[in-house]
């Protein structure tokens, strides 16, 4: 395993895309230590930044404040990278493979277009976490994101495959353009969840407030839920789906598009 461990917080967002255990991994301490990272327009050494330590490997270990670090563990395909501290924006972006966890809170575009792999952020998130980035056709295409905390705008946006988990709560078009896939809201969202969806499932703990391109459907509990129970119990969460607890109002939509996608909105029963 090797560790990085921030020297100081860069004055500038600091671009480090090369830490990734796809490229430190073959790669020497010495080599690793001159890779090349760009604060601004100047290209810099890793090791102007973070104090290196241990063998590369397929584990690495960044210890600090990294929330001004952008992009790191970009397009990752394997291997665990572990952040002590906050991350930056772009964490994880088109990754398809391995696992990142981050002890505190996450910057914006979370797993943007990723399609593999798992990632977990202990703390909160900013916006659109698993989106498309501005232009592009398709989000998040597989993999599952997990944040613990809140999220910020438009999480899942354009959204095709994968899951992601929100333990807090969630600001504004929640599932925008979503076309598949199953985001899962613990604590609810602000406005415009679901907002032009085509596909796709949206489940929400708490009550939501629905648009009135949204039709209410039925009252039951989804089989598949079951097995989105089970796989989430693997990672400390719990998504009820027994009858004897209660039901899912089933409301579909967004008749504005129009979308057969579906808001699963929990009612405990009493």
């Amino acid at each position: 395993m090797i560790t990085l461990t921030l020297k100081e917080p860069p004055s500038v967002p600091l671009e480090a895309d090369m830490v990734s255990p796809d490229t430190i991994a073959p790669l020497s301490v010495g080599e690793v230590r001159a890779l090349p990272v760009y604060l601004g327009k100047r290209q810099r050494r890793l090791d102007d930044f973070f104090a290196i330590e241990g063998e590369p490997g397929e584990e690495i270990e960044i210890r600090g404040d990294v929330g001004r670090v952008k992009w790191i563990g970009r397009a990752m395909t394997r291997g665990v990278l572990r952040i002590h501290g906050n991350a930056g924006m772009h964490l994880g972006s088109a990754m398809t493979g391995g696992t990142i966890e981050v002890a505190g809170d996450a910057g914006d575009w979370l797993g943007a277009e990723m399609a593999g792999g798992v990632i977990r952020v202990h703390g909160s998130a900013g916006g659109q976490v698993g989106a498309a980035y501005r232009g592009a056709m398709s989000g998040m295409r597989d993999g599952i994101i997990l944040v613990d905390g809140a999220a910020g705008l438009e999480v899942g946006m354009r959204m095709k495959r994968g899951t992601i988990v929100v333990g807090g709560p969630v600001r504004d078009f929640a599932g925008l353009q979503m076309k598949g896939g199953t985001i899962v809201l613990r604590e609810g969202a602000e406005l415009r969840t679901g907002a032009w969806m085509n596909r796709g499932t949206i489940v929400s703990l708490k009550p939501l407030p629905l648009l009135p391109t949204f039709t209410y459907a039925a009252s039951y509990n989804p089989s598949f839920l079951r097995l989105y129970a089970r796989r989430l119990a693997t990672f400390g969460y719990a998504l009820p789906f027994d009858e004897r607890q209660g039901r899912y109002r089933r409301y579909i939509g967004d008749a504005a598009v129009p979308g057969r996608g579906e808001i699963l909105v929990w009612h405990p029963n009493g």
